[in-house]
Formats: C-alpha cells, sequence, structure tokens
C-alpha cells in the first residue's frame, strides 16, 4: 500500500496558533481497525454473558422467595375471609342483643369500616391488622353488652312474678280480720285456698334460705332471690327443699297444707323487699281468681 500523509489542522474560536497534525494512511487504518476490534470485543463479551447457562441457585433462591410470597398473599386473603366471618357473626350477635334489648333501629356507624363495609387491601398486612385491632374492640363491647343484658336477664328471673300455686285468692295484703283472734290485724302476704297436696311453685330463681317448722306459718319455705327480694311460703304440708339448695322459677317447694296458725288448707304467701313486706300482687304476672273479701 502507498503511503500517504495527511494534515489535521485545528483552527481554535479564540485568537491562537493553528495546531496541525501530520498523518498518514496507516495511522488511519490502525485507528479503524482498533476502533471494530473494541467494538467486536464488546459484542462477544456481551453474548457470552447472555449466552451463559443460568445460575441454579439463584433461580432456586427466586422460586423460594416466589413460593413465600404466595403463601404471604394466600395468607393475607385468608385473614380477609377469616375477618368477614367475623364480621358477619358481630353483625348477627349486635341484632340478636337489639331484639333481645327491644331495639326497634340498630346500625353500625358507616364510618366505623364495619357492618359489611370493604377491607382495604391496599392497607396490606397492617391495614389488617388495624382491622382486627378493630374486630377485637368490637368483640369486647359486644361481650360487654352481653354480660349486661344476663345480668339483666339473671335480675328478670329473680323477680317473684308467677303465682306460687293453683287456688282462689282467699286473703289479700294490708289490714284484715284476724280469721282467728277476729280483731284487726296486719296481714304482711297474700292467703291462696288450695286443696291439699297441691305443688307450691318458686315464683323466680333463688336459694332456699329456711325450710322446716317456723312458727306460726308452720311448715315453711324462705327463699332469698338477690336484689334485696325474698318469699315466704307457709302452712305446707310437706316441704321439698332443704336450705342451701338452689331453685328454679316454677320448681316445686312443697305442697298445701293446713299447718302452723291455720284454719284451713291453704298456702300463705308472702314478697319482702330489702325485708319490708310489700304486696305479692304487684309482683305477680298471673292472675288468681280473687275471692277475698
Amino acid at each position: 500500500m502507498e503511503r500517504k500523509n495527511y494534515t489535521i489542522i485545528l483552527v481554535p474560536h479564540a485568537r491562537a496558533r493553528f495546531r496541525k497534525f501530520q498523518v498518514s494512511n496507516l495511522h488511519l487504518w490502525g485507528a479503524a481497525a482498533l476502533s471494530l476490534l473494541l467494538v467486536l470485543g464488546t459484542g462477544f463479551v456481551a453474548w457470552t454473558q447472555l449466552a451463559l447457562p443460568v445460575d441454579q441457585a439463584q433461580v432456586t433462591n427466586l422460586e423460594q422467595e416466589n413460593a413465600q410470597l404466595r403463601e404471604v398473599n394466600n395468607s393475607f386473603e385468608d385473614g380477609i375471609r377469616e375477618l368477614q366471618a367475623k364480621l358477619d357473626s358481630y353483625e348477627e350477635r349486635t341484632r340478636q342483643l337489639a331484639i333481645v334489648a327491644g331495639i326497634e333501629e340498630f346500625t353500625i356507624a358507616e364510618d366505623s369500616g364495619l357492618g359489611g363495609a370493604s377491607i382495604d387491601l391496599d392497607a396490606g398486612l397492617e391495614g389488617l391488622a388495624a382491622v382486627g385491632d378493630e374486630l377485637d374492640l368490637l368483640n369486647r363491647t359486644l361481650a360487654s353488652v352481653e354480660a349486661e343484658f344476663a345480668e339483666q336477664a339473671r335480675w328478670a328471673a329473680s323477680v317473684p312474678s308467677v303465682y306460687p300455686t293453683e287456688g282462689l285468692l282467699t286473703s289479700g295484703f294490708g289490714s284484715r280480720k284476724d280469721p282467728i283472734t277476729g280483731r284487726r290485724a296486719m296481714h304482711q302476704g297474700v292467703d291462696i285456698s288450695a286443696e291439699r297436696g297441691e305443688p307450691v311453685h318458686a315464683t323466680a330463681d333463688g336459694l332456699v334460705v329456711r325450710s322446716g317448722r317456723i312458727g306460726q306459718l308452720g311448715k315453711a319455705v324462705y327463699l332469698s332471690h338477690g336484689y334485696g327480694l325474698t318469699t315466704r311460703y307457709g302452712h305446707m304440708s310437706k316441704l321439698a327443699v332443704e336450705p342451701g339448695q338452689k331453685v328454679r322459677r316454677g320448681d316445686v317447694i312443697g305442697y298445701v297444707g293446713n299447718t302452723g296458725r291455720s284454719t284451713g288448707y291453704h298456702l300463705h304467701y308472702e314478697v319482702r323487699q330489702e325485708g319490708r313486706a310489700v304486696n305479692p300482687l304487684a309482683y305477680m304476672l298471673d292472675h288468681l281468681e280473687d275471692d277475698a273479701s
């Protein structure tokens, strides 16, 4: 190849001397060959990196990470379904409590995030935990309400609200002519005339505090119902309970008789509030046939 020379002149913008470089065609061909080698080398390196076999350890790690992510996602979805089930359960409990309480309209606040509202999935696990905390709070609140209702139910069961035996009401509460002395005297209960052996029932849930012969009442039973309420049943022929025994409303505690200071077969029945005798008819929801004068 014939050698040729070329002159390269650099002209600066500012006033300065020109710069001249002299190169041959061999130099230019050498630079071009070097550039081509660099391009080919870079391409070869890139191709070898892409064509190399995938590292199996890295693939295994990626698969494990994906499996863990899937497990977390499934756990998250299961948690949401569980929370939704709890929401439905708590709503049903709330409705039942509302029915028992006689509340015609009972709704959960719309801004509470409960009561069928959708759960924000974008909040992630933190949002799920927050909803779980809200549910725990709702559960405790409902448990407290249920406990209060249970206490109300216990109170209702402890009120002597039914009649103790079948029969005729022959003497009411208050001042009356004593059937034995004929004088006016305070009658602290009511007398119910009935056949001998007629069952006598507890008028409320309670505890037997006395059972046996008690003064002028003859064979009698005293029940304590709590909340300051007690009942007394006298003149029975036979007793069916013992002191310390728990009874429920309607349980048989004895049988009508004529024991003690009595002129015939009947039951003497008293209700006391904080130890003071009160009119039993004020508590009795079931009405007896009134034959009292």
